[in-house]
C-alpha cells in the first residue's frame, strides 16, 4: 500500500467516524429538542406542520377578555396579531400572568386545535419580553403594515 492509498483511507476513515459521531448525537437530542411557534406557524396560510402529542413552545399575546379560571384549570387565548390558539393549562398560573402580556407556554396540540400547556411562563418585569415573543411581533408589524399599504383604501389612486 503506498502513502497516497494510506492518507486516502486515513481520510475516509476520519470522515466516516465524523460523521457517525454526528449522528448519535442528533440520534440522541432527537427527544429533548422543544421548537418555538408563534400562532401563525400552528394555523394560517403558512402553517408549519406540528405533529399532534409532541412537546413544543407557542409564544405571542395573551388576548384581553379569554381568561377563564375553572378551578386549577385556566384557559386562554393566545395570539400574535395573525392567528390565534386557544390554550388550556392545568396548574397554578404565575403571578405576573396578565392579559394583553407575553407569554411562552410549553405543551402539546391535541386534536381539537388547543394547546394544552404543562408549563407557563410570564415576563417578569414591565420591559423584559421573550425575544422569540418580540421577533414574532415584529415580524407580523411588519406584515400588517405592508398589506395595509398595498389596501384600496390607502391608495392614493381613488
Amino acid at each position: 500500500m503506498t502513502r497516497k492509498q494510506q492518507r486516502i483511507y486515513a481520510i475516509c476513515l476520519v470522515l466516516f467516524g465524523f460523521a457517525l459521531a454526528t449522528t448519535l448525537t442528533l440520534f440522541a437530542l432527537r427527544d429533548t429538542v422543544t421548537f418555538f411557534y408563534s400562532p401563525s406557524a400552528i394555523k394560517g396560510v403558512h402553517a408549519t406542520f406540528v405533529v399532534p402529542e409532541r412537546p413544543f413552545r407557542l409564544g405571542g399575546l395573551v388576548v384581553y377578555g379569554t381568561i377563564e379560571k375553572h378551578g386549577k384549570i385556566t384557559t386562554f387565548v393566545v395570539t400574535d396579531n395573525i392567528e390565534d390558539v386557544n390554550v388550556s393549562y392545568t396548574g397554578i398560573v404565575p403571578d405576573l400572568f396578565r392579559e394583553g402580556q407575553g407569554i411562552v407556554a410549553t405543551g402539546t396540540l391535541d386534536k381539537e386545535g388547543t394547546f394544552v400547556a404543562s408549563q407557563l411562563l410570564a415576563k417578569h418585569d414591565e420591559n423584559y419580553m421573550p425575544p422569540e415573543v418580540a421577533r414574532m411581533l415584529e415580524e407580523s408589524k411588519d406584515s400588517n403594515a405592508s398589506e395595509s399599504s398595498r389596501s384600496p383604501e390607502n391608495s392614493s389612486e381613488k
